[in-house]
């Protein structure tokens, strides 16, 4: 778990994986939605990601491979979380009545 978490905490690794969420992206799109990241450190991070087997490399370029689908999905309760904290929303509130918005 310590390994997938320095994975994860490396720079532009979770952008990666949020930004094929929606499909494969071709390498040079995935740069451009990464606000233009170098290609040297794309190119590491991709390679780290597929060697952990969070993505898959395919001909239409990068894609999410099963375990990175499920490691989004596990991480959607944290977005919501995030977003009612930055919204000011008191983290009780939502337990209170048993979900959160």
């Amino acid at each position: 778990m310590v390994e997938l978490f320095e994975l994860l905490g490396r720079r532009w690794a979770l952008r990666i994986l949020w930004e094929l969420r929606e499909g494969p992206a071709a390498f040079q799109a995935l740069q451009a939605r990464c606000d233009s990241m170098s290609p040297s450190v794309l190119s590491q991070r991709l390679a780290e990601l597929r060697d952990a087997g969070l993505i898959e490399k395919l001909e239409a370029g990068y894609a999410l491979a099963e375990p990175g689908t499920r490691l989004l999905e596990r991480l959607d309760g944290l977005d919501r979380w995030t977003q009612q904290a930055a919204r000011g929303t008191p983290h009780g509130a939502a337990s209170a009545r048993g979900r959160p918005d």
